[in-house]
């Protein structure tokens, strides 16, 4: 029985006792694959080394083709007649430009390269020029789009604004409203005054050098925003509605307190300033009304200061004086007498003779004998 068994199977025992042919037999069953795992694996070799040797021999060929435009020839830096250059019409150069946007050097692009053949302009100067004039193009059209979609209700800078009619409103106290913390450190403005103090010029200012900055802006009135607000609400669109203004940058709310609101203004209102305190958007309010009249204003004493509790949090509120600029050159804002002792009744001037303020004086000076 033991000899059958060691007949009838090949035991690796004998491979490790030094028999040659066993050993070898085993490695031929064991080890290596039989003749048609071989034969099959040197077939796909062969196919898969036939194609990485096209592939390889085809990207060569690309490369040989194209190295010639794209490295520097040391030894001749003037490349002659010989030197492959690449050949694209102008045809060919149209497609190429729209397909990058590249909307403005493709209009430009003739007049500069003529230009530069002219001056004799290096590759990269002539490339440089290219793009810094679309650079300058986009943030140009970019600003002009931001403000058409800010709504503002005039166009006014912080250099139109005239500080020397302000007592104590500087422009180095708007310093940091002027800048990219203003919008990234999400603080907020209340502009209090008369009218024609210069509030919402300032307030179309700081919001424009926000788009300047990089930003985007939205201006309007409370009027508009708490209009809007309630029949978006009576239409159950409230939170939909909430994006216009949620959604900006920076919002401008012009005119605080000019118009009667609806009941619902301070819930509306509410809203809108809660969601852009949570997320620190900034707020621009301008108004003729003092802090302490916006409870009447937004008919809830209690919404109201909270909503100047989150508005002046991170905010600064600031007082415009002085004449206003509307009717300065009336001189209308000019010191006057007490009123028992003006004499004006119409124009600019003192009447020229006292007028008679006692009934009886006058009554007895103009009796009849």
């Amino acid at each position: 029985m033991k000899t059958g068994e060691a007949r009838d199977r090949p035991s690796g025992r004998s491979s490790f006792l030094g028999d040659p042919g066993v050993k070898f037999f085993c490695r031929k069953r064991g080890s290596g694959p039989n003749q048609e795992e071989t034969g099959k694996k040197e077939r796909n070799d062969l196919s898969a080394s036939g194609r990485h040797d096209g592939e390889d021999s085809r990207a060569r060929s690309v490369v040989t083709k194209e190295q010639p435009m794209l490295n520097k020839n040391t030894d001749n830096p003037h490349p002659g007649p010989d030197s492959k250059k690449p050949k694209i019409s102008e045809g060919q150069l149209e497609p190429l430009f729209r397909r990058l946007n590249l909307a403005h050097t493709r209009r430009i692009y003739q007049d500069v390269a003529d230009r530069a053949e002219k001056e004799n302009w290096s590759y990269r100067d002539f490339l440089a020029l290219l793009l810094a004039e679309e650079v300058a193009h986009r943030k140009q059209t970019r600003l002009q789009r931001c403000t058409r979609q800010a709504h503002f209700p005039f166009f006014k800078t912080i250099d139109e604004f005239d500080f020397s009619l302000q007592t104590t409103l500087r422009q180095s106290l708007l310093g940091s409203y002027l800048g990219p913390d203003f919008v990234t450190e999400g603080r907020s403005l209340i502009l209090y005054g008369k009218t024609g103090r210069g509030k919402t010029h300032l307030a179309v200012a700081i919001g424009y050098r926000a788009i300047q900055n990089g930003f985007d802006t939205l201006c309007t009135t409370a009027a508009e925003l708490v209009e809007d607000l309630s029949n978006a609400g009576k239409k159950g669109r409230l939170q939909e509605s909430l994006l216009t203004f949620t959604r900006p940058h920076v919002l401008v709310v012009d005119e605080v307190g000019y118009l009667t609101y609806g009941p619902d203004a301070a819930n509306v209102l509410f809203h809108v300033v809660n969601h852009r305190h949570l997320r620190k958007r900034p707020m621009i309010f301008t108004t003729n009304k003092p802090l302490s009249e916006w409870g009447k204003v937004l008919h809830d004493e209690d919404l109201a200061a909270a909503i100047l509790d989150r508005v002046l949090e991170r905010g600064r509120f600031v007082h415009l004086d002085g004449p206003s600029g509307r009717t300065r050159h009336l001189s209308l804002e000019r010191d006057l007498p007490s009123q028992a002792e003006r004499l004006r009744i119409s124009g600019i001037n003192g009447s020229e003779f006292l007028e008679p303020t006692v009934t009886n004086e006058l009554s007895n000076d103009c009796r009849i004998i």
